[in-house]
């Protein structure tokens, strides 16, 4: 029995290392092109003949018409951080709602929202472009923040399962002081829900940090000033432009994917714990 459980856990460990080294050869791969001198790709060596950080400077400082990384850099963070305030306010909210308040018709818009989920957001891409369009907002950060903000409040199934987790009996001291929903809302519910505003944060900021699709879509006029991070990234493997821009591409997403990298290293606990109590009740 002995001899089988170890003979398990070597082929357990072993196929777990197997899909570690899956996921991680194209990550450490464009690490260390990005540090490479040759500037197009170079897949004769996996490691780089010698390393250099000029990718880095021409990405950062060298600004030219295929490449304007700090242009992009800050489209995109404007972007992640207006829709993170919006989409996080959107959510906590109608989680709160749906989790504490009563009124006609709670449980069928709780199953609509649960039905519209079930779908992919890209199905309705074209009707959103044209709604956005007649608007005057294509070619807009504020479009974008619009689309990505608009059906936040529908994502509010986890955050509703951590305010069930809150004692009603706090609510109910609350009421019987004369306290109004939006007062308990604000002084008693959301100081105790610090891991599922982290959770909540992390993923509004996640989504248009991330996303081609929709910035792609609406931000089509042309103007690479104007571009999203990943716009301006994915036009650099444009067949006329990697063979000199493919080191630059990957210095890129090295850089996109600190500040990520950093927000989940300092809030990992909150998040964990948002998930974890989050999923106690649906």
């Amino acid at each position: 029995m002995k001899a089988k459980k170890i003979i398990k856990s070597v082929l357990r460990h072993g196929f777990l290392v197997v899909l570690c080294t899956i996921w991680l050869v194209p990550i450490v791969w464009i690490v260390l092109t990005s540090f490479s001198t040759d500037p197009g790709i170079n897949i004769r060596n996996f490691f780089p003949e010698e390393y250099t950080l000029v990718n880095y400077h021409k990405l950062v400082f060298g600004s030219d018409t295929v490449s304007q990384f700090p242009n992009w850099f800050k489209n995109t963070l404007i972007v992640a951080i207006a829709t993170c305030i919006i989409s996080t306010s959107f959510v906590l909210m109608v989680a709160y709602a749906m989790s504490c308040m009563r009124f006609k018709a709670r449980k069928t818009l709780m199953n609509l929202s649960v039905t519209i989920n079930l779908f992919p957001g890209v199905l309705a891409m074209i009707a959103v472009y044209f709604v956005l369009k007649n608007a005057g907002l294509t070619n807009s950060h504020l479009g974008l923040v619009l689309v990505y903000s608009g059906s936040a409040g529908l994502g509010y199934l986890i955050a509703k399962g951590f305010f069930d987790t809150v004692p009603t009996t706090l609510r109910e001291a609350a009421t019987i002081d004369g306290a109004s929903e939006a007062r308990i809302f604000f002084r008693v519910v959301i100081p105790m829900s610090k891991p599922i505003i982290v959770y909540t944060i992390i993923n509004s900021f996640l989504v248009p940090w991330a996303d081609f699709v929709y910035a792609k879509l609406i931000l089509n006029s042309g103007i690479s000033s104007d571009w999203t991070v990943s716009i301006g990234l994915y036009n650099m493997l444009d067949r006329t432009l990697i063979n000199h821009y493919f080191a630059q591409f990957c210095a890129g997403g090295v850089l996109v994917s600190i500040p990520i990298s950093i927000l989940f290293v300092i809030m990992q606990k909150f998040y964990v714990e948002g998930i974890t109590n989050g999923a106690v009740k649906g």
